[in-house]
């Protein structure tokens, strides 16, 4: 199974000496076709090189130019983040301590068992503050 496997194969042979011996005819004939039409428009050569210098200029500078990006707008300068986050944690406090205090006060309004028009209209404006405060807080 395991047995070992020997080569007649020139140790000096490389992959690039082979292609090379393999296409050696194909790029020999390209290059002296190439060669001879250098040497029979050396003009016409010059100034195709010339045009397509100029028109990747032109290109470069027009065509392929990238556009103008907008600059990103710099959000509102914060003084103090440190004191916009405190004051923000103070008004969610203050929030959650009107909210318990409406719950309490909506919480012995329902427990009565009828309700007199100034009960009403109290409990309605608690529950209207419950629902600003509730849209207030989810606003960041």
């Amino acid at each position: 199974m395991f047995k070992k496997i020997t080569s007649n194969r020139d140790p000096r042979d490389t992959v690039y000496s082979e292609i090379k011996k393999e296409f050696k005819p194909y790029f020999t004939k390209a290059g002296t076709g190439l060669k001879r039409t250098a040497e029979r428009y050396p003009k016409f050569l010059f100034s195709m090189m010339v045009i397509n210098i100029c028109l990747s200029i032109i290109l470069c500078f027009t065509v392929m130019r990238h556009k103008n990006v907008p600059e990103k707008k710099s959000p509102a300068h914060i003084s103090n983040p440190v004191s916009g986050g405190f004051d923000r944690i103070m008004q969610a406090g203050a929030a959650l301590k009107e909210t318990i205090h409406l719950k309490k006060e909506v919480d012995s309004i329902t427990r009565q068992h009828t309700l007199s028009k100034a009960d009403s209209a109290t409990l309605l404006q608690d529950l209207d503050s419950l629902q600003h405060i509730r849209i207030h807080i989810s606003r960041p």
